[in-house]
Protein backbone atom coordinates (compact mmCIF):
# COMPACT_ATOMS: atom_id res chain seq x y z
CA UNK A 1 0.00 0.00 0.00
CA UNK A 2 1.30 3.14 -0.71
CA UNK A 3 -0.92 6.00 1.01
CA UNK A 4 -1.14 9.70 -0.63
CA UNK A 5 0.91 12.10 1.08
CA UNK A 6 -0.70 14.70 2.57
CA UNK A 7 0.83 18.33 2.32
CA UNK A 8 -0.30 20.08 5.69
CA UNK A 9 0.22 23.52 3.56
CA UNK A 10 -2.98 22.56 0.79
CA UNK A 11 -6.24 20.86 1.87
CA UNK A 12 -7.15 17.38 -0.27
CA UNK A 13 -8.96 19.78 -2.96
CA UNK A 14 -5.99 22.29 -3.47
CA UNK A 15 -7.15 24.84 -1.08
CA UNK A 16 -4.11 26.73 0.20
CA UNK A 17 -2.89 26.77 3.84
CA UNK A 18 -5.74 24.42 5.27
CA UNK A 19 -4.48 22.61 8.23
CA UNK A 20 -5.72 18.68 8.85
CA UNK A 21 -8.68 18.45 10.11
CA UNK A 22 -8.24 15.63 12.71
CA UNK A 23 -11.04 13.89 14.49
CA UNK A 24 -10.79 12.39 18.10
CA UNK A 25 -13.83 10.05 18.59
CA UNK A 26 -13.11 8.43 22.11
CA UNK A 27 -10.72 10.48 24.31
CA UNK A 28 -11.81 10.90 27.48
CA UNK A 29 -9.83 7.70 28.32
CA UNK A 30 -6.31 8.91 27.47
CA UNK A 31 -7.14 12.27 28.76
CA UNK A 32 -9.36 12.78 31.11
CA UNK A 33 -7.98 16.32 32.50
CA UNK A 34 -4.51 15.07 33.17
CA UNK A 35 -2.78 14.47 29.70
CA UNK A 36 -3.37 17.49 27.30
CA UNK A 37 -3.94 16.94 23.88
CA UNK A 38 -0.92 19.63 22.64
CA UNK A 39 1.11 17.26 20.90
CA UNK A 40 -1.69 16.33 18.53
CA UNK A 41 -3.11 19.75 18.14
CA UNK A 42 0.00 21.12 17.10
CA UNK A 43 0.00 19.59 13.84
CA UNK A 44 -3.66 19.86 12.65
CA UNK A 45 -7.12 21.54 13.50
CA UNK A 46 -8.45 18.92 16.52
CA UNK A 47 -11.49 18.32 17.55
CA UNK A 48 -11.74 16.12 20.37
CA UNK A 49 -14.86 14.16 21.55
CA UNK A 50 -14.84 12.51 24.97
CA UNK A 51 -17.12 9.62 23.65
CA UNK A 52 -19.11 9.07 20.45
CA UNK A 53 -22.18 6.49 20.13
CA UNK A 54 -22.81 3.95 17.47
CA UNK A 55 -25.57 6.40 15.83
CA UNK A 56 -23.08 9.33 16.04
CA UNK A 57 -19.56 8.04 14.53
CA UNK A 58 -20.42 8.34 10.71
CA UNK A 59 -21.59 12.05 11.93
CA UNK A 60 -18.84 13.05 13.37
CA UNK A 61 -15.71 11.50 11.09
CA UNK A 62 -17.80 13.25 8.05
CA UNK A 63 -14.96 15.53 6.32
CA UNK A 64 -11.88 14.23 8.81
CA UNK A 65 -8.91 13.96 7.29
CA UNK A 66 -7.20 12.14 10.19
CA UNK A 67 -9.28 10.06 12.60
CA UNK A 68 -8.19 8.92 16.42
CA UNK A 69 -10.01 6.02 18.01
CA UNK A 70 -9.38 4.09 20.97
CA UNK A 71 -12.76 1.25 21.29
CA UNK A 72 -15.48 3.32 18.72
CA UNK A 73 -15.34 1.14 16.12
CA UNK A 74 -14.66 2.33 12.52
CA UNK A 75 -16.24 -0.41 9.98
CA UNK A 76 -15.55 -1.01 6.38
CA UNK A 77 -19.29 0.36 5.74
CA UNK A 78 -18.31 3.55 7.91
CA UNK A 79 -15.03 3.95 5.98
CA UNK A 80 -16.97 3.74 2.59
CA UNK A 81 -18.68 6.56 3.36
CA UNK A 82 -15.71 8.66 4.76
CA UNK A 83 -14.23 10.44 1.23
CA UNK A 84 -12.10 12.50 2.93
CA UNK A 85 -10.32 10.29 5.32
CA UNK A 86 -6.56 9.58 4.77
CA UNK A 87 -5.26 7.98 7.82
CA UNK A 88 -6.22 6.27 11.19
CA UNK A 89 -4.12 6.32 14.38
CA UNK A 90 -5.94 4.16 17.25
CA UNK A 91 -5.07 5.29 20.84
CA UNK A 92 -4.04 1.43 21.85
CA UNK A 93 -1.99 -1.59 20.54
CA UNK A 94 -5.21 -3.58 19.83
CA UNK A 95 -6.82 -2.68 16.80
CA UNK A 96 -9.80 -5.48 15.85
CA UNK A 97 -11.72 -1.79 15.94
CA UNK A 98 -11.14 -1.04 12.73
CA UNK A 99 -11.47 -2.98 9.27
CA UNK A 100 -8.08 -2.83 8.83
CA UNK A 101 -8.61 -4.64 5.18
CA UNK A 102 -11.40 -2.36 4.13
CA UNK A 103 -9.03 0.41 5.07
CA UNK A 104 -5.98 -1.00 3.40
CA UNK A 105 -8.55 -1.50 0.32
CA UNK A 106 -9.09 2.48 0.12
CA UNK A 107 -5.41 3.21 0.44
CA UNK A 108 -5.81 4.29 4.18
CA UNK A 109 -3.16 3.59 6.59
CA UNK A 110 -3.69 2.19 10.24
CA UNK A 111 -1.21 2.69 13.01
CA UNK A 112 -1.09 1.20 16.35
CA UNK A 113 0.64 2.35 19.25
CA UNK A 114 2.91 -0.86 19.93
CA UNK A 115 4.97 -0.29 23.08
CA UNK A 116 3.77 2.28 25.83
CA UNK A 117 2.27 0.32 28.46
CA UNK A 118 5.04 -2.14 29.05
CA UNK A 119 6.15 -0.94 32.71
CA UNK A 120 2.25 -0.39 33.92
CA UNK A 121 0.74 -3.26 32.85
CA UNK A 122 3.21 -5.96 34.41
CA UNK A 123 3.27 -3.69 37.50
CA UNK A 124 -0.45 -4.16 37.65
CA UNK A 125 -0.14 -7.93 36.93
CA UNK A 126 1.75 -8.04 40.23
CA UNK A 127 -0.76 -5.71 42.26
CA UNK A 128 -3.42 -8.38 41.41
CA UNK A 129 -1.28 -11.22 42.30
CA UNK A 130 0.27 -9.52 45.86
CA UNK A 131 -3.40 -8.58 46.47
CA UNK A 132 -4.18 -12.06 46.47
CA UNK A 133 -1.34 -13.17 48.15
CA UNK A 134 -1.95 -11.72 51.29
CA UNK A 135 -5.21 -10.42 50.88
CA UNK A 136 -3.96 -6.43 51.75
CA UNK A 137 -6.90 -4.38 51.19
CA UNK A 138 -9.25 -7.31 52.95
CA UNK A 139 -7.09 -6.94 56.00
CA UNK A 140 -7.10 -2.99 55.92
CA UNK A 141 -10.59 -3.53 55.76
CA UNK A 142 -10.26 -5.87 58.90
CA UNK A 143 -8.62 -3.39 61.34
CA UNK A 144 -10.64 -0.75 60.76
CA UNK A 145 -13.49 -2.85 61.24
CA UNK A 146 -12.17 -3.27 65.01
CA UNK A 147 -10.82 -7.10 64.15
CA UNK A 148 -7.42 -6.45 65.04
CA UNK A 149 -8.42 -4.28 68.61
CA UNK A 150 -10.35 -7.24 69.49
CA UNK A 151 -7.78 -9.43 68.86
CA UNK A 152 -6.28 -11.35 71.78
CA UNK A 153 -2.54 -11.71 69.69
CA UNK A 154 -0.24 -9.33 68.39
CA UNK A 155 -1.48 -10.05 64.95
CA UNK A 156 -4.02 -12.08 63.07
CA UNK A 157 -4.70 -12.93 59.09
CA UNK A 158 -8.01 -14.31 57.46
CA UNK A 159 -6.67 -15.73 54.39
CA UNK A 160 -3.63 -18.20 53.97
CA UNK A 161 -0.66 -15.99 53.13
CA UNK A 162 1.07 -17.06 50.20
CA UNK A 163 5.07 -16.81 49.59
CA UNK A 164 5.83 -16.49 45.69
CA UNK A 165 9.36 -17.86 46.10
CA UNK A 166 9.78 -20.85 44.88
CA UNK A 167 6.38 -20.71 42.60
CA UNK A 168 5.68 -21.32 39.21
CA UNK A 169 4.53 -18.90 37.42
CA UNK A 170 3.10 -19.24 33.32
CA UNK A 171 3.09 -16.62 30.87
CA UNK A 172 0.73 -16.92 28.01
CA UNK A 173 2.10 -14.78 25.50
CA UNK A 174 5.79 -13.74 25.24
CA UNK A 175 6.26 -10.62 23.78
CA UNK A 176 7.02 -7.05 25.65
CA UNK A 177 3.81 -7.75 28.75
CA UNK A 178 4.58 -11.28 28.90
CA UNK A 179 8.95 -11.11 29.22
CA UNK A 180 8.61 -7.75 31.43
CA UNK A 181 6.06 -9.89 33.96
CA UNK A 182 8.19 -12.83 33.58
CA UNK A 183 11.18 -10.46 34.95
CA UNK A 184 9.95 -9.93 37.47
CA UNK A 185 8.35 -13.17 38.46
CA UNK A 186 12.40 -13.78 38.34
CA UNK A 187 13.06 -10.84 40.77
CA UNK A 188 10.61 -12.78 43.22
CA UNK A 189 12.16 -16.25 42.58
CA UNK A 190 9.79 -17.78 40.70
CA UNK A 191 10.46 -20.16 38.07
CA UNK A 192 8.74 -19.45 34.72
CA UNK A 193 7.07 -21.49 32.28
CA UNK A 194 6.41 -19.94 28.78
CA UNK A 195 4.12 -20.27 25.85
CA UNK A 196 3.79 -18.39 22.78
CA UNK A 197 3.79 -19.28 18.86
CA UNK A 198 6.93 -17.25 18.12
CA UNK A 199 9.81 -17.90 20.64
CA UNK A 200 11.75 -14.82 19.71
CA UNK A 201 15.17 -14.27 21.59
CA UNK A 202 16.13 -15.75 24.33
CA UNK A 203 15.21 -14.06 27.99
CA UNK A 204 18.24 -12.59 30.06
CA UNK A 205 16.38 -15.22 32.81
CA UNK A 206 15.49 -19.19 32.52
CA UNK A 207 12.14 -20.09 31.77
CA UNK A 208 10.81 -23.21 29.96
CA UNK A 209 9.00 -23.42 26.79
CA UNK A 210 6.13 -26.02 26.76
CA UNK A 211 2.43 -26.02 25.28
CA UNK A 212 -1.02 -24.31 27.11
CA UNK A 213 -1.89 -28.01 28.72
CA UNK A 214 1.43 -28.80 30.51
CA UNK A 215 1.54 -24.62 31.59
CA UNK A 216 -1.93 -25.20 32.96
CA UNK A 217 -1.36 -28.32 34.83
CA UNK A 218 1.92 -27.10 36.27
CA UNK A 219 1.68 -23.64 37.02
CA UNK A 220 0.57 -22.03 40.41
CA UNK A 221 -0.10 -18.67 38.80
CA UNK A 222 -1.34 -18.30 35.07
CA UNK A 223 -1.06 -14.94 33.36
CA UNK A 224 -2.81 -14.31 30.05
CA UNK A 225 -0.89 -11.69 27.69
CA UNK A 226 -1.62 -12.82 24.17
CA UNK A 227 -3.68 -10.72 21.56
CA UNK A 228 -7.12 -12.05 21.16
CA UNK A 229 -7.84 -14.05 17.53
CA UNK A 230 -10.05 -16.27 15.84
CA UNK A 231 -7.96 -19.40 17.06
CA UNK A 232 -7.62 -19.03 20.48
CA UNK A 233 -11.02 -16.87 22.12
CA UNK A 234 -12.30 -18.94 24.93
CA UNK A 235 -8.88 -20.10 25.27
CA UNK A 236 -9.26 -20.92 28.67
CA UNK A 237 -12.50 -22.86 29.12
CA UNK A 238 -13.73 -26.07 31.11
CA UNK A 239 -11.01 -28.33 29.73
CA UNK A 240 -7.82 -26.05 30.71
CA UNK A 241 -9.33 -25.12 33.82
CA UNK A 242 -9.92 -28.94 35.39
CA UNK A 243 -6.32 -28.84 34.32
CA UNK A 244 -4.71 -26.44 36.94
CA UNK A 245 -4.22 -27.09 40.33
CA UNK A 246 -7.47 -26.29 42.97
CA UNK A 247 -4.51 -23.67 44.82
CA UNK A 248 -3.06 -22.31 41.35
CA UNK A 249 -4.90 -18.52 40.55
CA UNK A 250 -5.13 -17.11 37.27
CA UNK A 251 -4.81 -13.45 35.92
CA UNK A 252 -6.43 -11.96 32.90
CA UNK A 253 -5.03 -8.09 31.56
CA UNK A 254 -4.91 -9.23 28.08
CA UNK A 255 -8.53 -9.64 26.27
CA UNK A 256 -11.63 -10.56 28.33
CA UNK A 257 -12.57 -13.05 25.11
CA UNK A 258 -9.74 -15.20 25.71
CA UNK A 259 -11.93 -16.70 28.51
CA UNK A 260 -14.75 -18.45 28.83
CA UNK A 261 -16.37 -16.45 31.32
CA UNK A 262 -19.08 -19.05 32.71
CA UNK A 263 -16.50 -21.93 32.72
CA UNK A 264 -14.54 -19.45 34.67
CA UNK A 265 -17.36 -18.59 37.01
CA UNK A 266 -18.19 -22.21 37.77
CA UNK A 267 -14.49 -23.05 38.07
CA UNK A 268 -14.22 -20.67 41.00
CA UNK A 269 -17.63 -21.29 42.45
CA UNK A 270 -17.39 -25.17 42.90
CA UNK A 271 -13.51 -24.65 43.91
CA UNK A 272 -11.23 -26.19 41.20
CA UNK A 273 -9.37 -23.31 41.59
CA UNK A 274 -7.89 -20.68 44.33
CA UNK A 275 -8.78 -17.32 42.51
CA UNK A 276 -8.86 -15.38 39.43
CA UNK A 277 -8.39 -11.72 38.57
CA UNK A 278 -9.53 -9.97 35.52
CA UNK A 279 -8.57 -6.96 34.09
CA UNK A 280 -10.42 -7.16 31.19
CA UNK A 281 -14.16 -8.97 30.36
CA UNK A 282 -15.95 -10.03 27.13
CA UNK A 283 -17.85 -6.83 26.98
CA UNK A 284 -16.82 -3.74 28.21
CA UNK A 285 -18.27 -1.72 30.62
CA UNK A 286 -19.15 -5.03 32.53
CA UNK A 287 -22.54 -6.62 31.66
CA UNK A 288 -25.05 -6.86 34.67
CA UNK A 289 -25.26 -10.22 34.03
CA UNK A 290 -21.99 -11.09 33.66
CA UNK A 291 -21.43 -14.19 35.72
CA UNK A 292 -17.94 -13.17 37.31
CA UNK A 293 -19.45 -10.46 38.78
CA UNK A 294 -21.08 -13.12 41.16
CA UNK A 295 -18.40 -15.84 41.10
CA UNK A 296 -16.11 -16.84 44.57
CA UNK A 297 -12.85 -15.58 45.49
CA UNK A 298 -12.28 -13.02 42.04
CA UNK A 299 -11.19 -9.53 41.59
CA UNK A 300 -12.50 -7.28 38.84
CA UNK A 301 -11.03 -4.49 38.00
CA UNK A 302 -12.53 -1.99 35.04
CA UNK A 303 -9.46 -2.53 32.36
CA UNK A 304 -6.78 -0.04 34.16
CA UNK A 305 -3.96 -1.77 33.99
CA UNK A 306 -2.57 0.36 30.85
CA UNK A 307 -3.78 3.72 32.56
CA UNK A 308 -0.86 4.99 35.01
CA UNK A 309 -0.52 8.73 33.82
CA UNK A 310 3.02 7.94 32.87
CA UNK A 311 1.81 5.09 30.40
CA UNK A 312 -0.92 7.45 28.87
CA UNK A 313 1.65 10.25 28.36
CA UNK A 314 3.93 7.96 26.04
CA UNK A 315 0.88 6.45 24.19
CA UNK A 316 -0.16 10.52 23.54
CA UNK A 317 3.59 11.33 22.62
CA UNK A 318 3.55 8.16 20.09
CA UNK A 319 -0.06 9.16 18.44
CA UNK A 320 1.31 12.72 18.06
CA UNK A 321 4.80 11.25 16.43
CA UNK A 322 2.37 8.84 14.01
CA UNK A 323 0.36 11.46 12.69
CA UNK A 324 3.46 13.64 12.26
CA UNK A 325 5.29 11.14 10.03
CA UNK A 326 2.00 10.11 7.66
CA UNK A 327 1.97 13.98 6.87
CA UNK A 328 5.70 13.47 6.10
CA UNK A 329 4.85 10.67 3.79
CA UNK A 330 6.58 8.23 5.89
CA UNK A 331 3.64 6.51 8.15
CA UNK A 332 4.95 4.50 11.39
CA UNK A 333 3.72 1.86 13.36
CA UNK A 334 0.75 0.69 10.18
CA UNK A 335 -0.57 -2.38 10.77
CA UNK A 336 -2.29 -2.87 7.84
CA UNK A 337 0.48 -2.45 5.14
Amino acid sequence: MHPPRMNTTTSPSGDAAEKPRIVVLDGYTLNPGDNPWDAVAALGDVTVHDRTPSDRILDRARGAHILLTNKTPLTAETLAQLPDLRYVSVLATGYNVVDTAAARAKGIPVSNVPIYGTDAVAQFVFALLLNHCHGVARHAEAVRQGEWSRCEDFCFWTQPLVELAGMTMGLVGFGRIGRRVGDLAHAFGMKLLVHDLFQGDPPSYPVEWTDTGDLFARADVVSLHCPQTEDNTNLVNLDLLRRMKPSAYLINTARGGLVNEQDLADALNEGRIAGAACDVVSAEPIRPDNPLLTAKNITLTPHIAWAALAARRRLMQTTAENIAAFLAGAPIHVVNA
